[in-house]
C-alpha cells in the first residue's frame, strides 16, 4: 500500500530513541522528510543521516524557545510542516498517595505544555493548506491507568482529553488527530520500569519481564518497528477517514474494547 507520505514533512518530537524513533523510521522508508529532535543532537544527526531525506536538531521539549527554534529550521529546511508527531519522556514512577503538587506540575509541564505549543505552532499551516496529522505517542494508561505511574496517568490523560477535542474542531480543515497508544514494547523505557519494579518488589528482572509477557495475549513484548508502522499508518493519506481515536498497539494487553 502507498501510504501517499512521499515529499510530506514530519516533525517527530523525542525521536532519538525507542517509539519516537520508531515512527520517525517508518515515515522516512515511506519518502517523508524527516525531522528527528532530541537533547542528544549528535543521536538526532547520526539517526537522519541514516534516512533518505532527514535533518536532526537538538531540542530541549521543555524550553519554550528550543522548540521554536527546532520548527524554525525544520521549515528553513524542508518547508511547513505536514506531520506533528507528539512525544516525550515521561515522569518519574510513583504511587497516586505519594503525588506532590510538584509531580503534578512536571507531568503537566512534561507531558501537556510541549505538545500544546507544537500543535499552536504547526496547525495553522495544516488548517491553510487542508492537509495534516497531529499524531501522540500515548500510553495503555489512557485506557487503563497502570500502577505506580501516577504523574504519567495524568499527564497523558489530560493531553488525551485535549486532543479529542482539537480533533472535532479541525476534521472538517482535513487535519486528521489521533493517539497512538503503546502497551509493552521493548523500548529503555520499558527496560527501566521492570527493572524498578525488581526493585521495589525484590523480584529479579527476568521473572518481572516473564510475568508481564505473560498477561499479553500475545505472549510477547512488542518491536518497535511493529509500533512504527502503525504510527505510519495513522499519518498517511489513507487514514484519512480516521481522527480522534486512540489506537492501542499493546498486543491484547488492555482488555476492554
Amino acid at each position: 500500500m502507498d501510504l501517499g507520505l512521499h515529499g510530506k514533512t514530519a516533525f517527530i518530537a523525542a525521536s532519538t530513541g525507542g517509539l519516537g524513533r520508531s515512527v520517525a523510521e517508518a515515515l522516512g522508508r515511506e519518502g517523508a522528510n524527516i525531522v528527528v529532535t532530541g537533547r542528544r543532537g549528535d543521536e538526532a544527526a547520526a539517526i537522519a543521516a541514516a534516512l533518505p531525506s532527514a535533518i536532526g536538531l537538538e531540542v530541549d521539549l521543555l524550553d519554550a524557545d528550543s522548540r521554536a527554534q527546532a520548527v524554525d529550521a525544520a521549515e528553513a529546511e524542508f518547508g511547513t510542516i505536514d506531520i506533528l508527531v507528539i512525544n516525550g519522556p515521561g515522569p518519574r514512577a510513583s504511587a497516586a498517595s505519594d503525588l506532590t503538587s510538584a509531580d503534578v506540575e512536571t507531568a503537566f509541564a512534561q507531558l501537556v505544555a510541549p505538545g500544546q505549543s507544537l500543535v499552536n505552532r504547526t496547525l495553522p499551516d495544516m488548517r491553510e493548506r487542508g492537509w495534516g496529522r497531529i499524531l501522540a505517542i500515548g500510553s495503555s494508561g489512557i485506557a487503563a491507568p497502570l500502577e505506580n505511574l501516577a504523574s504519567s496517568n495524568l499527564g497523558r490523560a489530560a493531553l488525551a482529553g485535549y486532543l479529542k477535542t482539537l480533533a472535532g474542531e479541525v476534521a472538517r480543515d482535513g487535519v486528521t488527530v489521533n493517539l497512538l497508544l503503546p502497551g509493552r514494547i521493548a523500548t529503555d523505557r520499558v527496560a527501566a520500569l521492570d527493572a524498578a519494579t525488581a526493585d521495589r518488589t525484590g523480584v529479579d528482572v527476568d521473572t518481572v519481564r516473564e510475568r508481564s509477557a505473560a498477561g499479553i495475549p500475545i505472549g510477547r513484548y512488542g518491536d518497535p518497528a511493529e509500533f512504527g508502522a502503525a504510527g505510519a499508518f495513522l499519518c498517511s493519506a489513507q487514514a484519512s477517514y480516521i481522527t480522534g481515536i486512540a489506537l492501542r498497539c499493546d498486543g491484547g494487553l488492555v482488555r476492554s474494547l
